[in-house]
């Protein structure tokens, strides 16, 4: 894991859905990126809490079927416009929490290709059987 953190240019958290965020107080996506970096001693890539930004308010992933997942995360992710030039070209390494049918980790993955980045790496902490 030490190496993929020294090897991206960006590292990105799933973001959490602002009523989710505000219900949580916090992302656990980005916790863990802090946690990593801390961890690894890796002398990584910066990480930014908000690179990503969750439009709307979907249901919970975890109740849907796969197919549901899909339809409910349809374009569910935006890059911000403040760190949009930096993701130009760039390695980006995505973390999230949890991965089930990985529906959350390719649409957040287009928002950035379509933003430019040109490598896009995924870690997740636990991945659920089913799906």
């Amino acid at each position: 894991m030490a190496g993929l953190l020294r090897a991206c240019d960006w590292i990105v958290p799933i973001p959490v859905a602002p009523k989710r965020l505000a219900e949580r107080g916090y992302n656990q996506a980005w916790e863990m990126v802090k946690a990593l970096r801390v961890l690894t001693k890796a002398d990584c890539a910066p990480g930014w809490a908000d690179a990503l930004r969750r439009m709307g308010e979907a249901p919970d992933q975890h109740n849907l079927a796969a197919q549901q997942r899909v339809n409910n995360l349809k374009n569910a992710f935006q890059v911000n416009a403040l760190h949009a030039h930096r993701l130009r070209d760039a390695h980006v390494l995505l973390i999230d929490d949890v991965s089930t049918t990985g529906t959350t980790l390719r649409e957040a993955a287009e928002a950035l290709r379509l933003a430019g980045a040109s490598r896009i790496s995924a870690a997740v902490f636990a991945h659920t059987a089913g799906g």
